[in-house]
């Protein structure tokens, strides 16, 4: 599940030394892109906060490992990006086949953590680094034995989560899983 935002947004006209105009950002995904804000003095009381970002086209790099599933259509498996790990979704699959490890949420839990550590190893990261996961499951009522199995693997303090019940998952998935991690540096 990945979605993307494109729009032009205009920023109001900031009096910071020869900043003095209003300046056209490009917003993607929720990251504003191009240029940078820079703070006065905070002396003067100026409301503004800094935010600086690289353009640079080094900024995002795919992951890639053979020891989790390969992605399923034109996305990468993790992309990392300022110091962050985004890891797509990952479902219960095992990588040298293919296939479900079988039929049950537990099984399919168990192997799409298994999984996302493999694409954390590949990262530089671990469990403990991440801070952020969403949970789809094809059923809510699934809950509480997932969250069993997810407990084994994220030392505390667990990462900030999401769980939703979703139509359906890629080919016809019990579970699939993302999240974010703080890469160490």
């Amino acid at each position: 599940m990945a979605w993307c935002s494109l729009r032009s947004i205009h920023v109001p006209t900031v009096d910071v030394g020869l900043l003095r105009t209003r300046s056209p950002l490009a917003a993607v995904g929720g990251v504003v892109a191009g240029s940078s804000f820079l703070r006065s003095s905070s002396r003067n009381g100026s409301p503004f906060a800094c935010l600086s970002l690289s353009t640079s086209p080094g900024i995002k790099e795919a992951v890639a490992t053979n020891k989790a599933p390969a992605a399923l259509g034109p996305y990468s498996q993790a992309i990392k990006a300022n110091n962050l790990l985004f890891v797509s979704g990952v479902l219960g699959l095992i990588p040298e086949t293919g296939k479900f490890i079988s039929d049950s949420v537990e099984d399919q839990t168990e192997q799409v953590l298994k999984n996302m550590g493999e694409i954390l190893k590949a990262s530089g990261a671990d469990y403990s680094c991440v801070v952020k996961t969403t949970i789809m499951l094809a059923d809510l009522k699934d809950f509480k034995k997932v969250n069993e199995i997810y407990a084994k693997y994220f030392p505390s303090p667990a990462p900030a989560r999401s769980t939703y019940q979703v139509a359906a998952l890629p080919l016809d998935a019990k579970i699939e899983i993302e999240c974010i991690a703080a890469l160490k540096a």
